[in-house]
């Protein structure tokens, strides 16, 4: 069950020739794979690009019309491997997963492809997650397109462009027989626009054509001799008809201004952010006409050095625009206009920050220093750009900062993998702190306050793998944490296998959720629900002993934190040889809440009775100690003050985001904390003889307090 449904949405990928299609980037996308016949479409979800394996899901029917065949891989190496469908055959495949983490698991596939070449179109959409947003270290992709000769596109982000990038990356591709990467940022993916649409197209060559009529050349197989000949192909062929491509398609685009004495070089992607930093300090317009020439580069891998001469020539100074680091463009330009014997001046991380995201505010302070530099004349003139320091220093910025305290990341209200940590910090408590090694995945939340649980993280299903070395069988033994997304994209083997092979005396917890939750909830091999058209409920229980785990617990309910505490306790002290694994089981209650919640407020509506549980704390009994909240931490559970005079501290209360998982309550009987929390049922549309107790109930409570406010009854003990 994805984070949300494209049903409608999908319908559009239906327009045709002269329609105006409107949407997201993602759909465009989408829209753009089937307008160039693609024959197949793969990936694996990931921020930034996860909505669009949704909307992929979600259109099979209309990919099933075209004859395209769609997967959504077990991992983003998975996801590379598909492409090998374009090696030997004139067919258009195209894959998408998150960059860099993705990237650097399809590495092995992508080296081989690249190697080898393509005969098809192959494009990879990347999602570019780099800047504050970023979920992940924070790395580049053009790296990897320079290292294994990849092309890639980084599209002005907008609708229009966007389209053309998919559409000119098939046929680049298959110009110069290589697979080319679209790069899109996390505003791409997610920009609002239109175009003009055209017809879908059918792949030239079926799939089923390709298995009727195989093709077999082994220049394209990577394997000596033909591997050293890749080298000399690239570079001697597939370099030179790439930037034969480019410059006859006109990808890179020059916007020129009345202010031709300096000029700027960018990255396609920074468009819309370098334009609204030049209309910040008055060298644009409102509709983005700009007054300094501009050189935008739809394609960073390969550069035109040619056009970028040009560009430069005769100016007083260039600026470069490229966003991380290092400074891959700026040194390659460089090096062009030195054998042009180009003495332009050229400015970029010199006034631009080395690393970080390039903001409108960050841009325009670097455009700022750049016109000082080369345009001394110019910068006199420019209009002063508020900075990003004078709107953090505002009064009402600084005291809305002293009033709300700062949120790290933290698990959703009701997670089912909250409880699991406040059992480990019991059994921690008790046994004393233990080395445990994190994992990709909601859990990684649990580093933060109040669990503070976590020493390390290497990479999506690889905790068990990160405690390898500490499998000394000496002393407390090491905690291993992984996900079920982990567990099916890397962890079943790199972890769990790797530990059984190496008999490892470690303690395991997988973290089994029903979804991949931390990629936006779709549905796994181990997902309890059923799926038209993938095969779910294959227990994660049933492969760890496939691949000889022996000591395994699978708890079913993971509110239940005295027996989690108890079996987590187990593990760590049992005698038992090997890996100890601990299948820690229940819904993700964010996903669980999108598909009950619709359900029961139809049921309500209909007139049904429904019940929906709600937790309290009793404030009379509440000691204000607030342990109950260092255990849980939950969203809802807060503080407000007692209604007691004689009691100072204020005490635990629950607020109405409550989803009535009872965690709270689970969590203060397993650490003997007081018992304060109580269980309201809230009923909806209640029987006849229900609400007449009701309402019989509520009269008498009025009464007895009415009775006691006039002194007349007193309650003693």
């Amino acid at each position: 069950m994805a984070e949300r449904s494209f049903a409608r949405e999908v319908q559009d990928l239906r327009l045709g020739d002269g329609q105006e299609f409107r949407g997201e980037g993602i759909l465009a996308v989408t829209k753009a794979l089937l307008q160039s016949g693609v024959g197949y479409v793969g990936g694996y979800q990931g921020a930034p690009i996860s909505h669009l394996m949704d909307v992929l899901a979600d259109a099979q029917e209309v990919l099933a019309d075209l004859g395209v065949h769609f997967e959504n891989g077990a991992s983003e190496a998975a996801a590379a491997s598909m492409l090998a469908a374009s090696v030997m055959y004139p067919i258009r495949g195209a894959v998408t997963w998150k960059s860099t983490a993705g990237t650097n698991v399809a590495s092995d596939a992508l080296s081989n492809l690249a190697s080898g070449g393509v005969t098809g179109g192959a494009l990879i959409v990347i999602g570019e997650d780099y800047g504050e947003g970023s979920s992940i270290m924070q790395e580049r992709t053009h790296a990897v397109a320079m290292k294994s000769q990849i092309w890639l596109l980084d599209p002005r982000p907008n609708l229009p462009s966007i389209v053309q990038a998919v559409e000119e990356g098939f046929a680049l591709s298959e110009a110069s027989n290589t697979p080319v990467m679209l790069e899109l940022r996390i505003r791409a993916c997610h920009v609002h626009g239109s175009f003009i649409a055209k017809a879908n197209r059918k792949p030239a060559m079926p799939l089923a054509a390709a298995l009727e009529h195989p093709v077999r050349d082994t220049g394209r197989i990577v394997l000596p001799p033909a591997s050293f000949m890749h080298e000399k192909e690239k570079t001697e062929k597939r370099l030179p008809a790439a930037r034969r491509f480019i410059a006859e398609r006109g990808l890179n685009e020059t916007f020129t201004g009345d202010l031709d004495e300096i000029g700027i070089v960018l990255q396609g992607g920074l468009y819309n952010g370098v334009i609204r930093a030049l209309q910040g300090v008055g060298l644009a317009d409102v509709w983005g006409n700009t007054r300094i020439s501009l050189h935008v580069l739809n394609v960073t891998y390969p550069l035109v050095p040619a056009a970028l001469v040009a560009f430069c020539a005769g100016k007083k100074g260039v600026l470069v625009v490229e966003e991380g680091q290092p400074e891959f463009i700026e040194q390659a330009l460089a090096t062009e206009l030195r054998r042009a014997d180009v003495a332009t001046p050229l400015h970029g991380k010199n006034v631009l920050p080395m690393a970080g995201e390039y903001t409108a505010s960050v841009l325009a302070a670097g455009i700022r220093r750049f016109v000082e530099t080369a345009a001394p004349a110019l910068a006199a003139t420019l209009k002063a750009a508020p900075s990003p320091a004078a709107v953090l220093d505002d009064p009402r910025v600084t005291a809305l900062a002293s009033t709300v305290p700062p949120r790290p990341p933290s698990f959703c209200t009701g997670c089912p993998e909250r409880p699991i940590f406040a059992a480990m910090t019991l059994v921690q408590k008790e046994l004393g702190q233990h080395h445990i090694g994190a994992d990709i995945g909601c859990h990684l939340f649990a580093i933060n306050p109040p669990f503070e649980i976590g020493t390390t993280t290497m990479g999506y299903g690889l905790g068990p793998s990160s405690t390898a070395a500490l499998q000394v069988k000496a002393g407390k033994r090491p905690i291993a944490m992984m996900g079920d997304g982990g567990f099916w994209h890397n962890g079943l083997l790199n972890g769990i296998g790797n530990a059984v092979f190496n008999k490892h005396d470690g303690v395991v917890v997988v973290v089994d959720n029903f979804y991949s939750a931390a990629t936006g909830g779709q549905d796994l091999l181990s997902s309890r629900a059923d799926n038209r058209t993938r095969s779910t409920r294959h227990p994660i229980e049933t492969a760890i002993r496939g691949v000889g785990g022996k000591w395994v617990r699978t708890l079913e309910r993971t509110y239940d934190v005295a027996k989690l505490r108890d079996t987590l306790r187990e593990a760590l002290t049992t005698p038992a040889e090997g890996p100890k694994f601990i299948v820690a089981s229940s819904e993700c209650m964010l996903n669980r809440q999108r598909r009950e919640r619709p359900a029961f407020a139809a049921a309500v509506k209909r007139g049904e009775r429904q019940v929906r549980p709600r937790f309290g704390v009793d404030e009379d009994v509440c000691t204000g100690d607030h342990a109950c909240i260092r255990l849980s931490g939950c969203p809802s559970l807060s503080v407000k003050p007692s209604a007691d005079p004689l009691q100072e501290d204020p005490v635990a209360a629950i607020d109405q985001s409550c989803v009535g998982c009872g965690n709270c309550g689970e969590v203060a009987e397993a650490a003997v904390l007081c018992p304060s929390f109580y269980r309201a049922d809230v009923v909806h549309n209640p029987a006849p003889l229900e609400a007449w107790w009701a309402r019989l109930r509520a009269r008498l409570i009025v009464w007895l307090q009415a009775r006691r406010e006039r002194g007349r009854m007193a309650l003693t003990v």
